[in-house]
């Protein structure tokens, strides 16, 4: 190794602890790939522990039965369509606040965070609610079977009826986000899902005094963990140990800051309503198919998320780097920024693809021996991993959009992409032409390609550089 190598070596390794430490907090100047580099590194090892996690679940509550697994399935699509409200208005809490951040404004930075967190109690404290008193309605609307139901409802009505400890850790995180505080957002997670995975199968299979809750305790373990970690993440707001400081006095509704947020909201509540009704309406309809059809979906779609995360993490730093940068009035610099984001996150997604296609099988044979879960899995991940070079740039594009507070044009571009194209394929390709569940997999695949070949283009514009938040 020469002496350059060495240095280069020596140079990531520094940059990379000052990364996931926050120690590198300017974002509007400089080395843009140096800034992707500061910022995207504790936004993967942050996607990474929230997908590193949904793999031990899945891997836990594989051992209580297939039932146990579609449960899971079901109510994550649920559950993601109530928070479609939630990521919304995280959305605009990260665009506001980076705009803010980078416009040295950090009084203005601190009141959104604080409209942002109120809003989400308000939200989450609603859908606990109901989630807990019809669990099991909500599991029969699905198209559950009665015995699916009975085993699982206890997990909905948990996960539902606790939505406050996730929807709080996630809105918080992207307040971080916007700040540029990646790091803290990142040991948020560390600890959330360190927290989660110790105690899944304590509360999972029983240990010691604790009974044996099946897939309850994952439900159980979730809310612990998170709400451990909303605790922390209040600490560091309040005690002042980031960029965004909260006092007691701040605690406080401000119309007109609140009714700027919700207005940048309503594109992206819109726009994710979308996305997710779509994939409810899909799980709906593979549900049709049976429980190891369905339990095979859901083991390929966890495991995607293990790529898909980081993937994501890449594109939140996108969101920050935009919405700083306009702030600072450097809309090329934020352009640059998305297309740097945008062909790194590519070769990474291009390498995880070939992973998939030819080792699909043997993974999600790793989760459950079943040959039919394994042959509806592998055929899923398959299917999805031939499109992941598009989607890496459509999700860093999209996510641009969102930073900038352009919360409009992902909104159009999911409607045509996801419903008036997605939907109606999975239809005609799975019922109508009898493929199956092979024509939902091709339909999720063809859609994302889509999508993002229109948010490429329309990109390329450049309105999103005009939009004021």
């Amino acid at each position: 190794m020469t002496s350059s190598n060495k240095l280069t070596f020596k140079k990531i390794l520094r940059y990379f602890i000052n990364a996931i430490t926050g120690k590198e907090t300017e974002f509007t100047s400089g080395s843009i790939r140096k800034a992707i580099f500061m910022l995207s590194v504790p936004m993967i090892l942050e996607m990474m522990m929230e997908s590193v996690f949904a793999i031990v679940d899945i891997a836990y509550v594989s051992q209580v039965s297939v039932n146990a697994v579609a449960t899971i399935g079901l109510t994550e699509s649920v559950i993601t369509l109530v928070y479609a409200v939630a990521i919304g208005l995280s959305m605009a809490a990260t665009a506001v606040v980076a705009r803010r951040i980078g416009e040295k404004d950090l009084k203005g930075a601190r009141e959104s965070a604080v409209q942002a967190i109120l809003l989400g109690i308000v939200v989450s404290v609603l859908v606990g609610i109901i989630g807990f008193l019809f669990a099991k309605e909500i599991l029969a609307l699905m198209g559950a079977e009665p015995d699916l139901i009975a085993e699982g409802y206890g997990y909905t009505q948990l996960l539902i009826g606790g939505n406050i400890t996730i929807l709080l850790l996630f809105l918080i995180n992207a307040i971080f986000r916007g700040a540029g505080d990646a790091s803290i957002a990142m040991w948020a997670l560390v600890l959330s899902n360190g927290l989660n995975i110790v105690l899944d199968p304590i509360f999972i299979f029983g240990w010691g005094p604790i009974p044996e809750f099946g897939v309850m305790g994952a439900a159980i373990a979730t809310n612990i963990g998170r709400g451990t970690a909303v605790l922390f993440q209040l600490a560091i707001l309040f005690f002042g140990w980031s960029r965004i400081k909260i006092g007691l006095n701040d605690i406080v509704f401000r119309i007109k800051v609140m009714f700027n947020l919700i207005k940048v909201s309503l594109g992206g509540i819109a726009q994710f309503l979308i996305g997710t009704s779509s994939w409810v309406f899909l799980m709906r309809m593979m549900a049709e198919f049976g429980s190891e059809v369905l339990a095979g979906y859901t083991i390929a779609i966890r495991v995607m998320l293990f790529t898909l995360m980081p993937s994501w993490g890449m594109s939140n730093a996108a969101a920050t780097l935009v919405g700083q940068n306009l702030g600072a009035k450097q809309p090329d610099r934020a352009e640059t920024s998305v297309w740097k984001t945008g062909k790194y996150n590519a070769i990474f997604m291009g390498i995880v693809s070939l992973i998939y296609l030819f080792f699909a099988y043997t993974i999600v044979g790793w989760f459950n021996e079943n040959p039919v879960v394994v042959a509806n899995g592998g055929l899923c991940l398959q299917i999805i991993a031939a499109g992941y070079i598009f989607y890496a740039y459509g999700m860093v594009v999209t996510q641009a959009f969102n930073g900038a507070g352009d919360t409009q044009t992902p909104t159009k571009i999911n409607l045509f992409a996801f419903w008036l194209f997605q939907l109606p394929f999975a239809y005609l390709a799975a019922i109508t032409f009898n493929m199956g569940a092979m024509g939902v997999f091709m339909a999720i695949t063809l859609a994302e390609v889509l999508l993002a070949i229109i948010a490429m283009v329309w990109f390329r514009k450049g309105n999103w550089k005009k939009v004021q938040v």
